[in-house]
C-alpha cells in the first residue's frame, strides 16, 4: 500500500481513540501470521531442492538406456548385411539355371514354329499351283499369324528367305486370283459350272491378303464392267442428251442380270455399290462433254427431263444404298388448288410453307463429296447430286422459260381480273393476287425438285421481276390525274374523278397490295430454308414487298385525290353564292348538303373494306386536305356581308360535324382520336376567319391578329376585301395593322385597357412573287400557298388565337350593343 492507503487502513482499524485499545492484539495476531509464513516459505524451499537432485538421477538414467538402445541396433544392422549375402550367394546358382531353362524353352517353340511355317508355306505353294483357294485362304491365315512370332528374327536369313517365299507365293495367288476373275462376264461361268465357286473361294483368298489387293480387284472389276459402257455411250448415236434416259436402263438391266454372278463377292466388299459410284462418275463426265459441246442452248424439254431422269435415279440408288438424307418435304409440296376455293388455296399456301418447307434438311453435297470414294453404303456417301449437279449451269434456259411463263400467267390474270370481290369473301382480295401465289408456288415446287443451288436462287430473282411487274399492274390501275394538298406534294398533274366503283377498286388494290407484301415476305422465308445454304443471305424481298408498299401509299392519296375533286366541285358551288346579298340565317346552304350526301354514300363502304391502319391513314389524308381547303375557299368567295358570314358560320359548324361523323361512318370510330382533334383544330381557323369578318371595323385588325396569329398581311387584306371595304379605306388600316405587326403575343393584363396595353410584337413581312401575283388575281389557294398552308397544319393558331381574342373582347364588355358584342353574346 502507498501511504495514504496505509493511513486510511489505520484510520479505519482505529477510528476513535478508544479503539486503541486493541492495538496490542492485532500486533499479535499480525506477529503469528508472519512466523506462519515463513514456516511455509522454508519447507516449499526444502522441497524444491530435493526435487532438482532427484531430476538429474533421471537424465542420467534416460541418457544410459538411449546409449545402449543405439548399440543393440548397430548389431541388428550387421547382422542383416550378413544375411542378405549370404542369401545372394546361395541363389547365385537357382539364377543361372532359370535363365537357362527360360532360353531352352524359347529356342525349343521357335524351332517347332520354324518348322510349322516352313511346312505351312511348302503346302501354300502347292495349293497356289493347283489354284485349291480354299484350303489355300485358310493356310494364307496360319501363316499370316506364323509369321507375327518371327518379326524380332527378321534380320535372320533363313527367315528372310522364307519371308521372301511367302511374299512370292502371295504373288502367284494374286496374279491366278486376277486371272481367273477376268473371265467373270465372258460366258464362261455357263459352260464351266464350278467357276462361280472357285471364284467365291478365290475371294476368300483376297480377304486373306492385304487389303489393297481386295481394292484393286474391285476397282479392276469394275472398271472392266463399265468398259462396255463407255464404248456404247461414247458413239456418236448414244452420246446425246435425249439418250440420258438410256443410260440409267443399261446400269439396271446389268445389275439384274448380274445379280447372281455378283454373289460370289463378299457381301461386305459392296460390289455394286462401288460399281454405281463408278458409274455415276463416268456417267457425269461423260453428261458434261456433252453440254459442253453443245453449239446452241439445248432444248427445255429435252434437259429438265434428262435432269427428271438422273433425279430418279439418284433418288434409286439413294435408297437402295443408303447415305444422303432427303426430307420428305422436297416432293412433297402439294398443289392446294383441288376443290378449294381461293381463300382456302391462300391460307393452303402459307401453312404449308411455313410447316414443310421449314423442317427441309436437304443440304446440297460440294463437289468434293462427289469425288470421295467410300466402301461402305451409308457411311456417308450421297448418291444425291452425284450427277445431276452437271446439269447446273446450263438450267439458264430453264429459268427463262419460268419467267415467260410466269410474265404470260400475269398478262392473262390482269386481263381475266374482274377488279372486284366476290359477295361473302372475308379478306377484301383481288383473285388476282392469290392466283398469282399459287402459281408461284408451283413453279417453286417444280424447280425445288429439280435442284435448290444456283437456278432456285436465279428462279427466285424472277420470282422478285414478276411480283414487281404485279406491282405496276396494280399501279397502273389506279385513276389517274389528282389536285389538292397531297396530290401537288406527289407532283400529280390533273383532277381525279372517282366514282364509288372506283373508290372500291382503289380499296381492293390496298388489300391485294397488303396481301402480296405480306406473303412475299413469307414466300422469301420459305425458300431461304430449302435453298443452299450459302444463297440465304441473297433470299430477301425488301425491294418488292417496298413496291406494294408504294402502291398502298399511292392507292390512299389516289382515294383521297378523289374525295378532293368531288369537294372542290361543292367548294366552286359555295364561292358561286352571293353571300353579300343574304337577307336571313337560314337551314344548312345546298352544298353543305351536297358534302353530306358525298360521304355518306361512300365512307361506309371504304370503312368496311380498308383495314383499320389504312383507314386511320386515309382520314389523316382527308383531314389535312379538306380542312385547308374549305379555309382557303372562303377566300376565294366574293363579298361577304355580315348575313352571309353568320350563314357561312353555320355551314361551317355543319361541315364540321360532317367532318367528324367519318369515322363512325366508317364503323371505326374508335381509331379516330387524333383525327377528330385535327379536324377540330383545322375548321377552327375557318370559324375564326369568320368571326374576323363579322368583327368591327375599327377592331377588325386586333380581331384578326388574335385569331389569326398566323395569319398573313395578304390575307388580312383580302379579308377587308370580303367585308366590302374600298381600297381608300383599305390602306390607312392595312398600314396601322404593318405598323403593328401581324401577330400578339401576350394577352391584355386587363379588362379596361385590355386592346391598348397589348404587347405586340412586330415581324417584317416580305410577300412573296407567287402570293403577290395570287393576291392580285383575288386567288390565295395557289399551289406554293398550298404547300406552305399544308407545311403548317398542325400547329394549333386556332385555339391559341381564340384565347387571345377573348382577353381582347374584355375592353368592349360596357358596350351594349353592335355587332362584335352580339357575336360573342349569343
Amino acid at each position: 500500500m502507498d501511504r495514504s492507503s496505509t493511513l486510511e487502513y489505520i484510520n479505519q482499524m482505529f477510528p476513535t481513540e478508544a479503539s486503541l485499545s486493541g492495538v496490542e492484539p492485532l500486533m499479535q495476531k499480525i506477529h503469528g501470521e508472519i512466523r506462519r509464513i515463513d514456516v511455509e516459505i522454508l519447507s516449499e524451499v526444502r522441497q524444491q531442492s530435493n526435487s532438482g537432485t532427484k531430476a538429474k538421477e533421471d537424465l542420467a538414467a534416460a541418457t544410459s538406456a538411449v546409449q545402449e538402445l543405439m548399440y543393440k541396433i548397430r548389431e541388428i544392422k550387421t547382422k542383416a548385411e550378413q544375411s542378405e549375402t549370404m542369401v545372394q550367394e546361395i541363389c547365385r546358382d537357382i539364377k543361372k539355371l532359370d535363365f537357362a531353362k527360360k532360353h531352352i524353352t524359347t529356342t525349343i517353340t521357335a524351332l517347332h514354329r520354324l518348322t510349322m511355317l516352313v511346312s505351312a508355306i511348302d503346302q501354300l505353294q502347292v495349293m497356289a499351283s493347283k489354284r485349291q483357294y480354299k484350303e489355300a485362304s485358310a493356310q494364307l491365315e496360319a501363316v499370316n499369324q506364323l509369321c507375327t512370332h518371327f518379326q524380332a528374327y527378321r534380320d535372320i536369313l533363313k527367315i528372310t528367305e522364307l519371308r521372301e517365299k511367302f511374299k512370292n507365293i502371295k504373288q502367284i495367288l494374286k496374279s491366278h486370283v486376277f486371272s481367273d476373275f477376268s473371265s467373270l462376264g465372258t460366258g464362261k461361268e455357263s459352260e464351266e459350272t464350278n467357276l462361280l465357286q472357285q471364284l467365291s473361294n478365290a475371294c476368300l483368298v483376297v480377304d486373306a491378303l492385304e487389303p489393297s489387293v481386295k481394292e484393286e480387284l474391285v476397282n479392276t472389276f469394275c472398271s472392266r464392267e463399265l468398259t462396255s459402257y463407255e464404248q456404247i455411250f461414247e458413239g456418236a448415236e448414244l452420246a446425246k442428251l435425249d439418250k440420258t434416259e438410256r443410260r440409267y436402263a443399261w446400269i439396271k438391266r446389268r445389275m439384274r442380270s448380274n445379280e447372281d454372278i455378283w454373289k460370289i463377292f463378299p457381301i461386305s466388299w459392296h460390289v455394286p455399290y462401288r460399281l454405281c459410284i463408278l458409274f455415276c462418275k463416268k456417267t457425269r463426265k461423260q453428261l458434261e462433254e456433252i453440254l459442253d459441246s453443245l453449239k446452241e442452248k439445248p432444248d427445255v424439254g429435252m434437259l429438265l427431263l434428262a435432269l427428271q431422269r438422273t433425279l430418279e435415279f439418284e433418288d434409286e440408288l439413294a435408297e437402295k444404298f443408303g447415305g444422303g438424307t432427303q426430307s420428305k418435304d422436297d416432293n412433297d409440296i402439294e398443289d392446294s388448288d383441288k376443290g378449294e376455293n381461293n381463300s382456302m388455296i391462300v391460307l393452303d399456301i402459307k401453312k404449308k410453307y411455313e410447316r414443310k418447307l421449314a423442317a427441309h434438311q436437304g443440304v446440297l453435297t460440294e463437289e468434293k463429296d462427289i469425288n470421295k470414294d467410300l466402301s461402305v453404303p451409308g457411311a456417308g456417301f450421297n448418291f444425291r447430286r452425284i450427277v445431276s449437279s452437271c446439269f447446273e449451269p446450263y438450267l439458264t434456259v430453264y429459268i427463262e422459260l419460268e419467267e415467260k411463263t410466269l410474265m404470260e400467267h400475269l398478262e392473262k390474270l390482269i386481263q381475266e381480273e374482274t377488279w372486284n370481290i366476290e359477295e361473302g369473301s372475308q379478306n377484301n382480295v383481288l383473285s388476282s393476287s392469290m392466283q398469282l401465289f399459287l402459281i408461284i408456288k408451283r413453279s417453286l415446287k417444280r424447280c425445288s425438285a429439280l435442284t435448290k443451288n444456283q437456278t432456285l436462287f436465279n428462279l427466285f430473282k424472277v420470282f422478285q421481276r414478276v411480283l414487281k411487274a404485279y406491282a405496276a399492274k396494280l399501279f397502273a390501275k389506279l385513276p389517274k390525274g389528282g389536285t389538292g394538298i397531297v396530290a401537288a406534294a406527289t407532283g400529280i398533274d390533273g383532277q381525279i374523278k372517282t366514282s364509288d366503283r372506283d373508290e372500291r377498286i382503289i380499296c381492293y388494290i390496298v388489300n391485294s397490295a397488303e396481301y402480296c407484301h405480306n406473303t412475299s415476305g413469307e414466300l422469301a422465308e420459305s425458300i431461304s430454308k430449302i435453298i443452299d445454304p450459302q444463297f440465304t443471305d441473297g433470299v430477301e424481298m425488301s425491294e418488292v414487298q417496298d413496291e406494294f408498299s408504294a402502291v398502298i401509299t399511292k392507292a390512299l392519296v389516289t382515294l383521297v385525290n378523289g374525295f378532293e375533286t368531288k369537294f372542290d366541285i361543292e367548294m366552286a358551288a359555295m364561292t358561286r353564292i352571293p353571300w353579300n346579298n343574304l337577307e336571313s340565317v337560314g337551314d344548312q346552304s345546298g352544298y353543305v348538303n351536297n358534302i353530306n350526301l358525298m360521304l355518306s354514300n361512300s365512307i361506309p363502304a371504304l370503312g368496311s373494306l380498308l383495314s383499320p391502319i389504312y383507314f386511320q391513314f386515309f382520314l389523316d389524308k382527308l383531314a389535312s386536305s379538306l380542312g385547308p381547303r374549305f379555309f382557303s375557299n372562303i377566300f376565294k368567295c366574293r363579298q361577304i356581308s355580315e348575313t352571309g358570314a353568320q350563314q357561312m358560320l353555320l355551314d361551317t359548324q355543319a361541315i364540321k360535324t360532317i367532318l367528324l361523323d367519318i369515322p363512325s361512318l366508317g364503323r371505326q370510330a374508335s381509331t379516330a382520336t387524333n383525327y377528330s382533334k385535327f379536324v377540330s383544330r383545322e375548321m377552327s381557323k375557318a370559324e375564326a376567319l369568320l368571326k374576323v369578318i363579322l368583327s368591327p371595323i375599327d377592331s377588325v385588325a386586333d380581331t384578326y391578329r388574335a385569331l389569326l396569329p398566323e395569319g398573313t398581311p395578304m390575307e388580312f387584306q383580302r379579308v377587308l376585301e370580303l367585308k366590302g371595304l374600298k381600297k381608300a379605306d383599305q390602306q390607312s388600316i392595312l398600314d396601322d395593322f404593318n405598323k403593328l405587326g401581324p401577330a400578339i403575343t401576350q394577352a391584355p393584363s386587363g379588362p379596361a385597357s385590355a386592346a391598348a396595353s397589348a404587347s405586340i410584337l412586330t415581324v417584317p413581312f416580305v410577300p412573296s412573287p407567287a402570293l403577290l401575283n395570287a393576291a392580285s388575281s383575288g386567288l390565295i389557294a395557289s399551289g406554293e400557298d398550298v404547300l406552305t398552308r399544308a407545311a403548317a397544319l398542325g400547329r394549333g393558331a386556332a385555339s391559341t388565337g381564340f384565347k387571345r381574342f377573348l382577353a381582347l373582347t374584355e375592353a368592349a364588355k360596357d358596350r351594349k350593343d353592335g355587332p362584335f358584342r352580339k357575336l360573342f353574346n349569343a
